[in-house]
């Protein structure tokens, strides 16, 4: 199986070292614009599969990308001082314009995968540029809140004294600030949390739940500032994703996808629980949340509606001048 991946940034690069570590696809390829770059991590990874798994990493061009089952897109820039969120869209929107179209050339049949931020918007807007050539809305998701999910489940683990493995519950939304856990729908080996609680005497009050979901909601920014980035958690949840695809598992993860409608918003990308196989997302199952939770899915939905908005009113503007 094969997998390229679209920049070769630290995310993108540590997404491609996590799949050699677990194994997962049998060829890599690293398309960056600095192709000097996308060549020394390349070789770098390429060094370490005598003691992981034998893989073929290698740097290469879109046309190299014939093959790929999934592609995964980490390129992008990042936000300036003093930039708004809108400019900054604006430039990843001019970039993804260019990528998205050379990648469907090349590997029609692929999966996209993207990974670059605010990756709501990217996915929305990759889906589209995909759609012009002819691919599937359902072919293209975004990584979504699959990290948040993995943070909310090793703090809550942690909390209960529970293997991760075993606590199913998701954030759902906007990977960002508007993010929400759904807490009512949380099951710790198919306990509720209040039930969990009881038979192991663990208070699990509101405070708590809001220090978790402060934590969850506010790691980026903690890891940001002590070293500037992350990339081992995203470059983990990528592989997981991608190997979910590879192998068709049929799991059911928090990415994104365009969907027509959530939480009253019309046409809109953000994270609910999708089935997700061999071809992309098969299916979508949005829980069945406590009415406060309802209202906080359709305000990140909302934030996330209006930021399109702005982009294409941007955009379109641009066009007429």
């Amino acid at each position: 199986m094969k997998v390229g991946i679209i920049g070769s940034g630290m995310v993108g690069s540590t997404a491609a070292y996590a799949m050699v570590i677990q194994g997962v696809g049998r060829e890599i390829v690293l398309i960056d614009r600095d192709p000097a770059r996308a060549k020394a991590e390349a070789d770098d990874i390429a060094h370490a599969t005598p003691f992981t798994n034998p893989t073929h990493v290698y740097a290469g061009d879109y046309p190299d990308l014939a093959g790929c089952h999934v592609v995964v897109v980490t390129a992008g820039v990042g936000q300036k001082p003093g930039e708004s969120r809108l400019q900054l869209l604006e430039r990843n929107a001019a970039i993804f314009r260019e990528i998205v179209p050379r990648i469907v050339t090349h590997a029609p049949n692929a999966v996209l995968l993207v990974a670059t931020n605010p990756v709501d918007v990217m996915t929305h807007l990759a889906a589209r540029y995909a759609a012009a050539s002819g691919v599937p809305t359902q072919h293209v998701l975004g990584s979504g809140t699959v990290l948040d999910t993995g943070r909310f489940q090793a703090l809550l683990g942690r909390y209960l004294g529970v293997d991760p493995h075993h606590i199913h519950g998701y954030v759902l939304g906007e990977h960002g600030d508007s993010e929400l856990i759904a807490w009512s729908t949380v099951r710790v080996g198919g306990l509720s949390l209040e039930e969990y609680g009881r038979k192991r005497q663990v208070m699990l009050d509101r405070a708590v739940r809001d220090e978790i979901t402060h934590r969850v909601r506010d790691a980026a920014y903690s890891i940001i500032q002590g070293k500037g980035a992350t990339y081992y958690g995203i470059g983990a949840g990528l592989a997981e994703i991608v190997n979910v695809v590879l192998d068709n598992r049929r799991s059911i993860i928090t990415v994104c996808s365009p969907m027509a409608e959530i939480a009253g918003v019309p046409d809109v990308t953000v994270s609910l629980p999708h089935l997700v196989g061999g071809t992309g997302i098969l299916a979508t199952f949005p829980p069945v949340l406590s009415e406060e939770e309802q209202a906080q899915l359709h305000n990140s939905a909302s934030i996330i509606r209006r930021a399109i908005d702005e982009l294409d009113a941007k955009l379109e503007g641009q066009a007429q001048v």
